[in-house]
């Protein structure tokens, strides 16, 4: 990454200044230690959570910060906002703090669990209005309200404001750390949470090294930053949809640009192991984006023996409904489920044969979607199955071929398992 300069980032009395407004609006969340994954990576890890933050979020820092900056006369005309769900939370708390009217544009596919959230904390001050399919969407729509009614638009994080609010994220860190701090692990989404909580690092901690984590399915600054310039993505998986952004902001970039030493890519799946492993050993909820920095420590396994580390869990704001979905991905990352198409021949016991012959003894068959036709000797059938250990996949490929089953795998072929799957 490029070499830090104290000039190009966020001043730190901006910062203290930052604390000071969110005084008893915005909690000081804990730093904790976690046993299980410092055994497990054999280091010290510390979680910073902002999952436990008064909107289960750190966006109420960036929100409340940037509004209590404006003029009773801004203020009075109302804001304009647009989020994915957790800037949209912390938004809807500030306007109802500050008695203003707010007008949250919000994508479609938001879970309805944050959209339930937005409208409880805003109350009569809020609006949500749902379109498009993807934050980019949702923004664009938003900022033409802004602009038609000359409103304050409150961006989710390009904005000096809304960074120096984040940036509270790591004075906190710092002032509850008793020791030096080797890594930080950070989600990145648009960059403001990186830019605020690097920028103070930079400056009062600059050897900690600061490692970032975006979604695989939409590295919108990791491929900004590979390109030297900001890159709009055409296509993004929503997914981590606090953290899936197709442009990232121009201030934003140029501040993480110059924080950032290392930008990794999550899997989704990985991530969905990540939020079942929380919420199973550790009984801690994190949603998708909240998970993305504990899920990238694979990747740095090596280096961070030893060491002191900080996970920002950035959220906790996950949608039950989302669990089937979550618990699937997680499968399919892992190894253990896989979906087959199987031309099974069109004649009486040819089912039977597959499940006494080809199975094996631990696999399961979770998914089987099959419609004879008497005009055809074989019939394709859409195949789920469920293994217990993954050693076993090979060894049910090995099976259909000697049976000489005529098969399709669909794990690998991402445009037939979006459509059949």
């Amino acid at each position: 990454m490029s070499e830090t300069k104290a000039k190009d980032l966020i001043a730190v009395e901006k910062v203290y200044q930052a604390r000071m407004r969110l005084k008893n609006i915005a909690t000081h969340t804990p730093l904790m230690h976690n046993l299980n994954l410092s055994e497990q990576f054999e280091c010290k890890i510390l979680l910073k959570r902002e999952d436990l933050q008064v909107v289960r979020s750190y966006k109420i820092r960036g929100a409340y910060n940037k509004m209590a900056s404006l003029s009773k006369e801004e203020l009075a005309n109302g804001v304009v906002g647009a989020s994915a769900g957790n800037h949209a939370q912390g938004l809807a708390l500030a306007c109802f703090k500050l008695k203003t009217h707010g007008k949250i544009y919000m994508p479609s596919t938001t879970p309805r669990q944050k959209i339930k959230k937005v409208r409880s904390f805003g109350k009569e001050y809020v609006e949500v209005v749902l379109t498009g399919d993807t934050f980019d969407d949702s923004f664009h729509e938003a900022m033409k309200d802004a602009t038609k009614n000359s409103k304050i638009f409150i961006h989710p994080f390009n904005d000096e404001k809304i960074i120096e609010g984040q940036a509270t994220v790591g004075l906190e860190i710092l002032e509850d750390c008793s020791e030096p701090i080797d890594y930080v692990f950070v989600a990145v989404g648009g960059g403001g949470l990186t830019s605020g909580l690097g920028s103070y690092f930079k400056q009062i901690s600059p050897n900690t090294k600061i490692i970032g984590a975006e979604p695989a399915g939409a590295p919108a600054m990791y491929e900004s930053l590979k390109k030297g310039e900001v890159v709009a993505l055409e296509k993004i998986d929503s997914f981590v949809d606090g953290a899936a952004v197709k442009r990232v902001g121009d201030l934003t970039f140029g501040i993480v640009q110059r924080v950032l030493d290392d930008m990794l890519l999550v899997d989704e799946g990985k991530v969905c192991s990540t939020i079942l492993s929380l919420y199973n050993e550790e009984a801690i909820v994190v949603e998708p984006a909240g998970a993305l920095s504990i899920s990238a420590l694979d990747q740095y396994r090596e280096q961070i023996k030893g060491k002191t580390v900080v996970c920002v869990i950035g959220g906790g704001n996950n949608d039950i409904t989302r669990t089937e979905e979550i618990k699937e991905r997680s499968l399919l990352y892992e190894g253990f489920k896989h979906y087959f198409v199987i031309r099974f021949p069109q004649r009486a016991g040819a089912l039977r044969d597959f499940l006494n012959n080809v199975l094996g003894p631990d696999d399961d068959i979770t998914h089987f979607t099959y419609t004879k036709k008497n005009s055809r000797e074989a019939g394709p059938a859409l195949v789920g199955v469920e293994l217990k250990r993954k050693a076993d996949y090979q060894k049910l490929l090995d099976r259909m071929e000697e049976y000489e089953i005529k098969y399709q795998t669909l794990n690998d072929n991402p445009m037939l398992f979006d459509m059949l799957v």
